[in-house]
């Protein structure tokens, strides 16, 4: 593995990093996260037209650029210095990738290119509590199903005029206002179930939709509710989408622990720059020794999550997995850095008014919706055999 980044990384980068700092400081940031989509649509279409960055990771022929899991990891790490709300992660990394995994090539054809023109979001309709099972980052997914019992997550049949969903699926990032829904729904009865994958429009006859409430508002989350909508199989009948959604898992760890990490690294700056500014008892408080160690602690753990970052995203594209424990240090490099960064700030650093509690809802908000870091652990440890003669902590 070769560490250096090349020309055209380093390019996508500083681009990248260059355009949010002037279209998403921290008062468009606050901005955005009020609007009823939680985004910013000019932004959105800026990343897109410029950078080309819904389709970075998708194939050329489909309109994308081509680009590997380590461009996009890298992209991600920028889009996370500054929270940028936005549908890159509901759309390029959870969705996209499964179009063009399972769909048919009428489907890719269709759907892929106005997903890398940046024309059509995308959301994965997976209950938030559910994600990090049927993306098997905590435990294995052969017992995923996307029903709840009779009563519960969505289910799906067979109608004259095609299928039918009916169910609900609630904390689906950015389910209110993605512009294709992916939905995983229960089918084929008690005795030969099975979850199948299906596309239904936002404008779906049947479909509604609202906006939750978030731990980590750049995050917007939707409650996704389904009375007999018409929908489109992904792919054929005959596919077992688990696979596809385990492996999607390492690919989706690791360009989380990457977003991480450039949150951790932004908040990380912050804190180091005040500590050079406030001034107590005659000298700024940076220049104590206590407070000198504490940062040195955050900047080691920032480092060695970007290590772990840069790694999975490396694995990734050849097949190998190590996102689950990358993203496990990344999630506790940022709670570290943000929580350390609330107390250095002093009294400000508690206040509304400041950043530092965004930084430290995105750890926790991540850590509901793919964690948490002692399972990411646990079941990296059970994937790699290392308790094979042993129990594994639950």
């Amino acid at each position: 593995m070769d560490t250096r980044l090349t020309a055209e990384q380093d390019e996508i980068r500083r681009t990248l990093r260059e355009l949010l700092r002037k279209r998403c400081g921290p008062a468009e940031v606050r901005a955005a996260v009020d609007t009823p989509a939680g985004h910013d649509p000019l932004l959105w279409s800026a990343l897109a037209g410029r950078l080309g960055l819904p389709g970075l990771a998708l194939p050329e022929r489909y309109g994308g650029t081509g680009c590997s899991v380590t461009e996009l990891a890298l992209a991600c790490e920028e889009v996370g210095r500054a929270l940028a709300p936005s549908p890159l992660l509901a759309t390029s990394v959870l969705t996209a990738p499964l179009v063009l995994a399972l769909g048919t090539e009428e489907q890719r054809a269709g759907l892929l290119p106005r997903i890398a023109a940046g024309t059509l979001t995308a959301a994965l309709a997976v209950p938030g509590p559910a994600l990090t099972t049927a993306l098997a980052l905590t435990r294995g997914n052969d017992t995923y199903s996307a029903g709840g019992g009779r009563a519960g997550g969505v289910q799906a049949r067979r109608a004259e005029d095609g299928w039918r969903l009916y169910g609900e699926a609630a904390q689906v990032l950015d389910g209110h206002s993605a512009g294709l829904l992916l939905v995983p729904a229960h089918t084929g009865g008690f005795a030969r179930s099975r979850t199948l994958l299906f596309l239904v429009p936002g404008d779906a006859a049947g479909l509604t939709r609202t906006r939750q409430t978030a731990l980590d508002a750049t995050r917007p989350q939707g409650r996704v509710q389904l009375r007999e909508v018409g929908a489109e199989l992904l792919g054929s009948a005959d596919t077992d989408v688990r696979p596809a959604l385990s492996a999607l898992g390492d690919t989706v760890a690791a360009v989380l622990a990457a977003e991480a990490v450039g949150a951790a690294d932004r908040i990380l700056e912050r804190t180091v720059e005040y500590a050079g500014q406030r001034e107590q008892f005659g000298r700024p408080i940076g220049s104590f020794q206590a407070v000198k160690h504490r940062l040195a602690d955050v900047y080691v753990e920032v480092q060695a999550a970007r290590s772990a970052a840069y790694y999975a995203a490396w694995a990734a594209g050849r097949g190998q997995r190590a996102g689950a424990l990358a993203l496990a240090q990344g999630l506790q490099a940022l709670r570290r850095a943000a929580g350390d960064g609330i107390q250095l700030h002093g009294g400000i650093g508690f206040t509304w008014e400041h950043d530092a509690h965004l930084y430290f809802k995105r750890a926790a908000g991540d850590e509901l919706l793919f964690g948490p870091v002692h399972r990411l652990r646990d079941r990296a440890a059970e994937t790699a055999g290392l308790f094979a003669g042993g129990e594994v902590a639950v």
